[in-house]
């Protein structure tokens, strides 16, 4: 029984209808189960390189379909992460806002496309569009979005009976849901609703800090530099505690209240005290709203085991401090417990429904992503950057990557199937030496490219865990990056790149037998420093998702300052590229920007004409470019070859290469990609046939 759970939008990559709620349809992803079981999950953001993806998954889909071998006409059920009246609702919204220019009837046509009204119609029309079959209508579900929330932990928690607090911004007319786990059902207790959200509380607060949607765990990062107390008495006019669990926040008084008592910092200023002061004020106040919900209604149902979903379960500070507590003997949390995690939801219910529940084990690992590939293919991708690469193929890569890192190389790792959900957890990762206090600046600036305060997680052979933190007593196995816990005394000074500001740290311990590479790697690094854990953080710079292709991870090494890249078996630095090489790559624009020229006021009365290159998934994303480089960049036919392009430029070299470092700046921001030619890559296989022919020639003499 084939049952596939979706998340995101409903444009494509290219398109940007204004008219659609992106603010709902963010963390597009799909998953495939198989009578219960998990066999591929993939996030839309990772295939089609947009954060927190608004899209509609299709290439997540795709990758579902593929792992499985199967076509969209074989699954038995496919399940959307909203109630179809709540589905509806929007696409009315929609549709209000489009019928003064297409009239009425049963289709509203854009620009792009004719829409279908009825979400169960639209979601047909989607599938068909994009895969060429039709699905029956009785094959598509709509599922409560927190119910899919919930059953995405409890079904993966491996308990028998807990209660399950799912919390987030909205979804449903709601903000979340507590609910009690028994078998393969789940029983309500209690809704929130919209205008209660702990996830938009959270929300509104940061926007005066200079944040906005997303960044929601940089300020949980900046709340133990600060002190709660100075704003203790103004947050508590924020929310008010009731009988019961209950809680009210008001959101209508955090603006007011803080545009009297802080001076609002704006997105590129420096932080005061004030504003440290007031993350660590908002932390508190949702930490004690929190404790106040679960506390009532562990004593309440008597449940020993609490399981968390939902965005605002991703407050790793929260959770550890509920885990140290001991109001609860074990806590999951679902690794994916934002909206993609909805599809994992999704289809866990349907599978449920036709009788293919989900097995009761706990969830060990979530590697269910796209595989490297062949060690042939891996090859075949780095012979295509020759001109910007050296290689080579090492039979025993956790030792010599254990050697760069302990001699102070901070690398991209790459290996086997990616990881589904917002953490990088040993196969998609940038990894570096814990001790040295001086590797948490230098990573924030050589790549993430990020305040300066934020910190980074440390990975730990699971069978040494408990000799470096202080973990609650039969707890060993945190193999998620959901719980911030404390570094021991003893270990703070010598993990100076991995302990917070606090004492804390965001732990995964790592099983070898959840994934033998990486704990390969970090026991021979134990082996070379008597120290079983490495700084671990995504492999991605702050212009992108986490890396999944061999090609993505090629391009963030490339524009980024990591010392040195694993990619399989294969240990990869870069090579001093001459101009000739980078002219020889082909550029082309990903399908998610447009170029644009407009007439602006510049001042006064003066107006000019600039350039600019967008993206279709944020209008505040757009980025001046010169007359010239915007000029080059509308030559562009599907790709085109650099050094073409500039050919037709002319013979001024000084123009030639400022182009070229134009290109790469916007290739840095990801607006453009530079790749080798298909015409390099036909070249390459080429050789390798010849080679290997002359090879096997040669064999053959020596045979005779």
């Amino acid at each position: 029984m084939l049952c596939l759970g979706i998340s995101g939008g409903l444009d494509q990559v290219h398109e940007n209808r204004s008219e659609l709620p992106n603010a709902f349809m963010h963390d597009g992803a799909a998953v495939l189960v198989r009578d219960g079981q998990v066999i591929a999950a993939v996030e839309e953001e990772r295939l089609n390189r947009i954060k927190h993806s608004n899209k509609f998954p299709s290439r997540a889909i795709q990758y579902c379909l593929s792992t499985a071998g199967v076509q969209l006409s074989d699954i038995d059920r496919v399940a959307v992460y909203a109630s179809e009246p709540y589905a509806n609702a929007l696409l009315d919204g929609m549709s209000a806002r489009l019928q003064q220019s297409a009239g009425s009837g049963s289709m509203v046509t854009t620009a792009d496309a004719s829409i279908p009204l009825g979400a169960k119609v639209l979601v047909q029309h989607l599938l068909a569009r994009e895969f060429g079959s039709e699905l029956d209508s009785s094959r598509i579900s709509f599922v409560s979005h927190h119910q899919a929330h919930a059953v995405s932990a409890f079904a993966m928690s491996g308990f028998e009976r807990s209660l399950i607090l799912a919390i987030d911004g909205c979804g449903d007319f709601l903000s979340g849901l507590l609910a009690v786990g028994s078998g393969t059902e789940i029983t309500q207790l209690e809704a929130f609703p919209e205008n209660n959200s702990l996830g938009l509380f959270y929300l509104e607060t940061i926007r005066y800090l200079g944040y906005g949607m997303f960044d929601e765990y940089k300020v949980m990062g900046l709340a133990p530099y600060g002190d709660p107390a100075p704003y203790r008495e103004i947050f508590e006019r924020f929310y008010e505690l009731s009988a019961n669990g209950g809680y009210r926040v008001y959101l209508d008084r955090i603006g007011p209240a803080l545009l009297r008592n802080l001076e609002v910092r704006r997105k590129g200023m420096p932080f005061t005290q004030q504003h440290r002061d007031v993350s660590a004020s908002l932390q508190e106040a949702l930490e004690r709203i929190v404790f106040h919900i679960v506390r009532h209604h562990r004593e309440t149902t008597g449940m020993k085991r609490l399981c968390l979903a939902g965005g605002v379960a991703h407050n790793c500070t929260m959770n550890g401090k509920l885990l140290y507590s001991g109001l609860f003997e074990d806590i999951f949390v679902q690794p994916a417990s934002h909206d993609a995690g909805c599809a994992l939801g999704a289809a866990l219910i349907v599978s449920n429904e036709l009788g293919r529940p989900a097995r009761r084990e706990r969830l060990q690992d979530v590697y269910w992503g796209p595989d490297l590939g062949s060690d042939c293919a891996v090859q075949q991708e780095l012979n295509a950057w020759a001109g910007h690469l050296e290689f080579e193929r090492s039979d025993d890569v956790a030792s010599s990557a254990a050697d760069w890192i302990a001699n102070g190389a901070v690398i991209g790792w790459v290996q086997g199937r990616s990881e589904f959900g917002p953490r990088a957890l040993g196969n998609r990762s940038i990894l570096a030496d814990p001790r040295p206090a001086a590797n948490k600046d230098r990573i924030n600036a050589m790549v993430k490219k990020r305040e300066g305060y934020r910190p980074f997680a440390p990975s730990v052979l699971e069978e040494d865990a408990s000799e470096f933190f202080d973990l609650p007593d039969g707890r060993h196995e945190f193999p998620f990056m959901n719980f911030v816990v404390r570094v021991r005394d003893s270990k703070r000074a010598l993990l100076g790149a991995i302990t917070h500001v606090d004492g804390t740290a965001r732990l995964q311990t790592v099983s070898r037998k959840a994934n033998p590479a990486y704990w390969e790697l970090i026991n021979a690094f134990k082996k070379r420093t008597g120290t079983p854990i490495l700084l671990n953080t995504s492999f991605n710079n702050n212009a992108e998702p986490i890396v999944d292709s061999v090609a993505d991870a090629i391009a963030t090494f490339l524009t980024t300052e990591l010392d040195g890249l694993v990619v399989g078996p294969f240990l990869v630095k870069k090579r001093a590229a001459t101009l000739q090489d980078w002219t020889a790559l082909a550029v082309s624009l990903p399908p998610y920007t447009s170029l644009h020229q407009a007439r602006v006021y510049t001042a006064g009365d003066r107006q000019e004409t600039v350039c600019e290159i967008r993206t279709t998934h944020s209008n505040s994303d757009s980025v001046r470019i010169s007359h010239d480089l915007f000029e080059l960049l509308m030559r562009i036919e599907g790709e085109s070859v650099l050094g073409e392009l500039l050919d037709a430029i002319g013979p001024d070299q000084g123009k030639r290469e400022g182009l070229m470092e134009g290109l790469r700046r916007l290739w840095e921001q990801r607006l453009v990609r530079l790749h080798p030619s298909q015409a390099a890559r036909v070249q390459q296989t080429a050789i390798k046939r010849r080679t290997k022919s002359v090879r096997g020639l040669s064999e053959s003499a020596e045979i005779g």
